[in-house]
């Protein structure tokens, strides 16, 4: 298929070394659907992509057990995985899912970062240099930066695991892409979030959960 004659790019196969290998495979395979190297009935060859990374057959299994665990696949025996259509109800339906996660995490993080903001105030800048630029794929991918960067500072691999499994910046593009959804992501209503975290607000964490149930919203 055409788009398994693409190749990944050279850092792709290079951070390999850095990274566990399955994760890494998680995130090239993330980044082609993406950018459109497959589309909804593709086949994802699994020895294609070992021999294009170099890597042996086991982390791409993993990687392709993942992304099924994301919807985004569906395993077909002895034919592999393939390309799912996008359904315009999960998107929708995660959202309750992403919520309570952030929720945790907001309350987990505020006491670690102590007030120091300094770790979100650049995506922040991110975010509002995308707006002004009118650049929707980037404002949605510094959105998702800004959330992944709370989760992080949570301190917690497990939920930050569990949020990565929402896949949230890929179903959000495609669906603006394949679904023609409209932008949600607003670099003014993080400026609250930052604010919060920086007095130390107990209640950050049910600000965060809030601010993504108004995704869901918007959604419907």
């Amino acid at each position: 298929m055409p788009g398994e004659r693409a190749t990944a790019s050279s850092a792709s196969a290079a951070s390999l070394r850095r990274v566990p290998l399955s994760e890494q495979v998680r995130r090239t395979l993330l980044d082609g659907l993406l950018n459109g190297r497959w589309r909804p009935g593709d086949r994802i060859i699994e020895r294609h992509i070992a021999q294009e990374l170099d890597v042996s057959h086991g982390p791409v299994r993993e990687a392709l057990r993942d992304l099924q665990a994301m919807r985004l696949v569906d395993m077909i025996p002895n034919k592999g995985a393939r390309v799912r259509e996008l359904s315009p109800d999960y998107l929708p339906a995660v959202y309750p899912v992403r919520a309570a996660l952030e929720r945790l995490a907001g309350q987990l993080a505020v006491r670690r970062l102590a007030g120091d903001v300094s770790e979100l105030e650049p995506h922040l800048d991110l975010l509002r240099q995308a707006a002004r630029d009118g650049d929707p794929d980037r404002q949605i991918h510094c959105a998702v930066e800004f959330h992944r960067e709370i989760v992080r500072s949570a301190g917690n691999d497990v939920l930050l695991r569990n949020w990565e499994s929402l896949a949230i910046e890929l179903w959000t593009r495609l669906s603006l892409k394949w679904l023609r959804t409209e932008l949600h992501e607003n670099a003014e209503d993080h400026v609250a979030i930052v604010d919060a975290f920086r007095r130390r607000d107990p209640y950050v964490g049910r600000m965060l959960e809030l601010h993504v149930l108004d995704y869901a919203h918007a959604t419907d």
